[in-house]
């Protein structure tokens, strides 16, 4: 069973990945690994080194500690579910990019922060 932490760093990788418009390959490509092991951290079935930690945090373009935001300090208690996480999941499941972009458009717009683009 996978610790509360590692399903945490995952959601959070798969948050900014998917926030940055990456694919779990363009990941995987930046870090020479394949995009099954980038797939295993986003579920926490695989523990991500700090090595590695560091370098997801320069290739999606965030300080380190952001995996680590919104953790208890309590080691039994389970992270809080990210209101931004979900955002971004059913985000997701939208098949039409066209509207994806809308969306993402008018975020942007309300927000005043402009998410990177893939290009």
């Amino acid at each position: 069973m996978s610790h509360p932490v590692d399903l945490h760093v995952g959601r959070k990788l798969k948050q900014i990945r998917t926030l940055r418009r990456l694919s779990q390959t363009d990941v995987a490509k930046k870090l020479n690994l394949s995009f099954q092991q980038i797939q295993k951290y986003e579920i926490g079935s695989n523990r991500v080194a700090a090595s590695r930690l560091f370098e997801l945090a320069q290739i999606l373009d965030v300080p380190p500690s952001f995996f680590f935001e919104g953790l208890h300090d309590n080691e039994n208690s389970a992270p809080q579910k990210d209101p931004g996480m979900e955002i971004v999941s059913a985000l997701a499941s939208i098949k039409d990019d066209e509207i994806k972009t809308r969306i993402v458009t008018f975020i942007e717009d309300v927000s005043g922060v402009t998410v990177a683009r893939r290009g």
